[in-house]
């Protein structure tokens, strides 16, 4: 999906720019990496649309907070499944990754799962609800936040996995090896694939995505 060298795979999308424009340089490839400055609310977003695969990346955070989230826990994520018009933020599902949070699911403007507790969670037209992921503990809306009872990311400014495999309508993620959240009954259940910049400046590396056999 991304070769280390451009993003001919990927749209750009910026809330304030519209598609594929990016006069400052929110998203940049540097030395194989996807350099995110987060200082724009936006994405990178596949041309394809994708079903039945596994989906690895690697993250790591920068330094940089900006408004409206300067001094907020850092924020990113990838939406998937997702469809319909380009916004901030599209009909999709949410790999939330935010510091204490990492591995959550969002259901982001009509998209909606089932969780592993049968309650099924539906984003509201314009909004997004969350599922917490897996034994996660208290959390607090502050930069450099880490759980106290179950932290999955590792120390600031190291590389975190993330895999995800959707088969079907059923969806789990993982975090640097364990499973973080598990869902099914997914809507949608395809789509694109984007990366956010989310106010907080982060790395992409090594994205890769392999399709499924059903």
């Amino acid at each position: 999906m991304f070769d280390g060298h451009d993003l001919k795979n990927f749209d750009t999308f910026l809330k304030e720019h519209g598609l594929n424009s990016d006069p400052d340089g929110v998203f940049r490839v540097q030395n194989g990496v996807i350099h995110v400055s987060g200082k724009e609310f936006g994405y990178i977003i596949t041309r394809r649309e994708f079903a039945d695969y596994y989906l690895r990346a690697e993250f790591k955070w920068g330094e940089g907070t900006y408004a409206p989230r300067q001094g907020q826990a850092r924020d990113s994520g990838i939406l998937y499944h997702v469809q319909g018009p380009q916004k901030v933020w599209p009909t999709s599902i949410e790999f939330q990754i935010i510091e204490g949070g990492t591995g959550d699911f969002w259901m982001t403007d009509g998209g909606a799962l089932t969780g592993i507790n049968g309650v099924r969670v539906t984003g509201p037209p314009g909004s997004a609800l969350k599922i917490d992921r897996i034994g996660k503990g208290p959390w607090n809306n502050v930069t450099g936040y880490r759980d106290p009872v179950g932290e999955m990311e590792k120390p600031h400014g190291e590389w975190n996995l993330l895999e995800l495999v959707a088969r079907g309508d059923h969806v789990k993620q993982f975090v640097n090896g364990k499973l973080a959240s598990e869902g099914s009954e997914a809507f949608p259940s395809s789509g694109k694939i984007l990366f956010q910049s989310e106010g907080a400046e982060v790395f992409f590396r090594d994205i890769r995505l392999f399709p499924l056999n059903q």
